[in-house]
């Protein structure tokens, strides 16, 4: 451990942001894993309710299941089944701005992780030019005899650009997943939303 920190101690003064990048990138990553799992979004309790919507009793059973769950599926589908007696595009739209709410719910957190995958290599980036002008510096006014202070600045150069990539590669790389993840989310949404809709109708027509 210590001759970790001792490594990362060589990179200089750019190591402080890039350290808290990857440390803002690992809290939001973990708490992806645990926000975006399916049973906490897609929950098969409702999702098998929607599918079974027969009568205005599966209705009333569907609202109290929704009512006492959280999450962007089951407030969508509560919104539906609360402004059932509305007109079948009122409803859609209702659903439609509901859902644009949710969205946002979903993807909270993801455009901080895709500044971070592209200011992460950017600050190595910074770093070794930081890096270059101290050798070029100390070539300046104690020519190339100082191998030691060249050898740090080059150092500190090729530190700050590896710690940069290795922390904006990984992010990079959970962006897209958690992303992509996201927004299957979303089409399933969808999907069961335009299937309660077209339970909602047929109930309607048929009372």
């Amino acid at each position: 451990m210590a001759d970790v920190i001792t490594f990362l101690s060589r990179g200089g003064i750019i190591m402080i942001p890039i350290l808290l990048c990857s440390i803002l990138g690992l809290a939001i990553v973990f708490e992806k894993i645990f926000s975006l799992r399916r049973n906490r979004i897609l929950i098969p309790e409702i999702v098998s309710l929607i599918e079974s919507i027969e009568t205005n009793d599966d209705i009333k059973l569907a609202t109290s299941i929704c009512v006492k769950n959280s999450g962007p599926l089951a407030s969508i589908i509560l919104t539906g089944l609360n402004n059932q007696h509305l007109p079948g595009d009122e409803i859609r739209e209702l659903i439609t701005d509901r859902g644009r709410q949710e969205v946002r719910t979903l993807e909270r957190g993801l455009s901080v992780l895709e500044t971070i995958a592209g200011v992460a290599p950017l600050l190595g980036l910074l770093g070794t030019v930081l890096g270059m002008i101290k050798v070029f510096a100390v070539i300046s006014t104690q020519g190339t005899g100082q191998a030691s202070l060249l050898a740090g600045g080059i150092s500190e150069a090729l530190i700050t650009t590896a710690t940069g990539l290795s922390v904006g590669i990984p992010v990079l790389v959970a962006y897209n997943y958690f992303t992509n993840r996201a927004e299957n989310y979303i089409l399933d949404i969808e999907n069961y939303s335009s299937i309660l809709l077209k339970k909602i109708r047929m109930i309607n027509e048929n009372s």
